[in-house]
């Protein structure tokens, strides 16, 4: 048992494991822990412990946008839904997408070697974080904010998105804890209860900039990830009614738009075969996307060599008051 597991929640909602077979023997188990909660923060359903904390990594995106679109720095980009879309998400460095961050940076007469994101294959323009780090640099160009350190935690634009964090999940400013992501960008610690709240504030309506990115998320998917990717094949599915973004390490944070709700599930272990396999078994479970669709997202996103399967067992649950 994880010591990150607390009985007071799991008691009665165990984890979700997943279940590897090779042939007719068991080769892996992984254990996810999942949680629904609303606006206010409320567990709603379960599995596994709400309060297990990690890194929410590229599942921040969202948020992290919030200034590119509340300086009006988004709004000087022709087509801007694309843009604020790419700045959510974790692509895969098409053409298609490179354009799209070349673009923010050409808007805002930005040079690419601004760009403090790793150079994947020949540019920088190239990696999955491309699209966020060319909207903090756009953000910081209209804020008369410095290009050079944007990505210290002391930056204004980074100490307005922890205030932001800080403001949505209710809690003290000193108590948001950031680390480097992969990318250079600070990433957040946090409960899952907490990442899943605020997918429900993104699934909502009460914020005017989170629904202004919740409706580029949806109109531009193919910008969050790609053709045969998660996050891009679960929001067409579901017609724009789903909200998807992964993050590293095991981290997936969805919602329905509309309704209020955010889901957010970590693997303990970080396997990302897993956390796909979940993720669909949830959307199922929920029924946010119907069952022949979710048949064809398993064929297109988890692809076993022969002779392999993988099971998920287990459910949410309600919890008990």
């Amino acid at each position: 048992m994880s010591s990150n597991f607390k009985n007071l929640y799991t008691s009665n909602n165990p984890p979700l494991d997943v279940i590897l077979m090779r042939g007719s023997k068991l080769e892996s188990i992984h254990k996810v822990h999942a949680v629904i909660s609303d606006k206010k923060g409320r567990v709603l359903m379960c599995a596994g412990n709400p309060e297990y904390k990690s890194f929410i990594r590229s599942a921040l995106k969202p948020f992290q946008a919030i200034p590119f679109v509340s300086s009006g720095a988004s709004s000087k980009i022709k087509n801007s839904s694309k843009s604020i879309a790419l700045s959510c998400g974790s692509h895969s460095g098409s053409i298609l997408h490179t354009r799209e961050a070349f673009k923010i940076l050409w808007e805002y007469d930005i040079d690419i070697k601004k760009l403090k994101c790793p150079v994947k294959k020949t540019s920088p323009l190239e990696h999955n974080c491309s699209g966020k780090h060319a909207a903090f640099l756009a953000t910081c160009k209209k804020l008369n904010w410095p290009l050079e350190s944007y990505l210290k935690e002391d930056h204004p634009l980074q100490v307005e998105i922890f205030r932001i964090i800080s403001e949505f999940l209710e809690i003290p400013l000193e108590n948001v804890i950031s680390e480097r992501d992969d990318c250079g960008a600070p990433t957040l610690y946090m409960k899952l209860l907490e990442m899943a709240k605020l997918y429900s504030l993104l699934s909502s309506s009460d914020n005017a900039e989170l629904e202004q990115i919740s409706r580029a998320m949806t109109t531009d998917s193919s910008m969050i990830s790609d053709i045969n990717k998660f996050d891009t094949e679960v929001i067409q599915a579901s017609h724009g009614q789903v909200i998807s973004k992964g993050g590293a390490e095991g981290i997936q944070c969805l919602c329905k738009i509309n309704e209020g709700i955010g889901l957010a599930l970590k693997v303990e272990d970080g396997s990302k075969r897993a956390k796909h396999a979940v993720g669909l078994h949830l959307l199922k479970q929920l029924e946010w996307i119907s069952e022949l669709r979710i048949e064809d997202l398993k064929n297109k996103i988890i692809k076993l060599p022969e002779g392999l399967q993988i099971k998920v067992k287990g459910q949410l649950k309600y919890q008990e008051s």
